[in-house]
């Protein structure tokens, strides 16, 4: 399992040139190995980072399919069939109940496994590009497109081909054109430097083995004076051992969370400042959600 800690691994055995060189493949180095500002592990947990890429990307397929086997009457509560029964009210399409979610379609609210509403609190202008990490069926996407109309557009990444296709179907649905869904990695975002104006994300970047690279990755994406506004699970300072080991939890957004104290440290890390963190709701005992949001300085 991959450590969660902030602190940079320091063995010389594993961060030497001769380790990093073979680490793993050229085309994954920057998420296996990342780099020293950014925290990077030098591909000590590249095995381990992996395999819980794989177990969050099964996880969320499943989910996907699962929509996908619901019939029309039944989508108002596909967050149900994504979520466990006691965490219907506390993740998914029921965070929405109130907010504005003009631009998404029914389905794909009801397939968000969100933990709370970024748009809500990004502060979208129309002729701005915002970029969506862990963008799922695409509900944030498509409300985002709808606010930086016209001129601007809004992005989807995502790393599972079965979300991918459930986005761009509800985004043919919604008749929304000023959006592109993209496969990438968090850790790798296919983008160019300083090409977006707001990075959002609805209770994805716990899910990645080093936020400490995603951050790093949306702070070189970000323009100058760029907006960082994102839920996410921020854990307590207790939370136990074995809740952090268990890897279902960790699909399920909770033993990946980084504390308030880490996600700071992370954030200014990676060239934030302004940073706000206000929790939201619980969502575990040893967890809550909370809004994310800072600037690229």
């Amino acid at each position: 399992m991959a450590q969660l800690s902030t602190q940079p691994t320091t063995s010389s055995s594993c961060c030497s040139t001769e380790a990093q060189a073979t680490c793993c493949e050229p085309s994954e180095k920057a998420s296996c190995c990342g780099t020293s500002a950014a925290g990077g592990s030098c591909g000590c947990s590249a095995g381990a980072s992996e395999d819980i890429r794989e177990s969050v990307r099964e996880r969320y397929a499943a989910a996907t399919r699962s929509v996908a086997e619901q019939s029309a009457s039944a989508s108002c509560c596909g967050s149900v069939a994504l979520a466990e029964a006691d965490e219907a009210s506390l993740f998914g399409v029921t965070l929405y109940e109130g907010a504005e979610t003009e631009g998404a379609p029914g389905a794909a609210l009801g397939a968000s496994l969100g933990c709370g509403v970024p748009t809500a609190v990004a502060d979208l202008h129309p002729g701005e590009t915002v970029l969506d990490l862990g963008s799922g069926a695409g509900a944030d996407v498509l409300i985002s497109a709808r606010r930086v109309a016209p001129g601007g557009r809004a992005i989807g990444l995502d790393m599972t081909d079965e979300m991918l296709a459930l986005a761009r179907a509800n985004a043919a649905e919604a008749g929304v054109e000023n959006v592109e869904f993209v496969k990438g990695y968090l850790e790798d975002i296919p983008l160019p430097a300083a090409s977006v104006d707001v990075v959002i994300s609805n209770c994805v970047i716990n899910l990645a083995a080093d936020k400490r690279v995603v951050l790093a990755e949306a702070a070189r994406v970000l323009k100058r004076g760029g907006r960082f506004a994102v839920s996410d699970v921020i854990a307590d300072e207790g939370m136990d051992d074995l809740t952090r080991a268990d890897m279902q939890q960790w699909t399920g957004c909770i033993a990946g969370a980084l504390t308030e104290a880490e996600f700071r440290a992370a954030l200014a890390a990676a060239g934030l400042v302004d940073v706000e963190i206000r929790p939201t709701h619980r969502v575990h005992e040893h967890a809550g959600s909370a809004i994310v949001r800072a600037r690229k300085a």
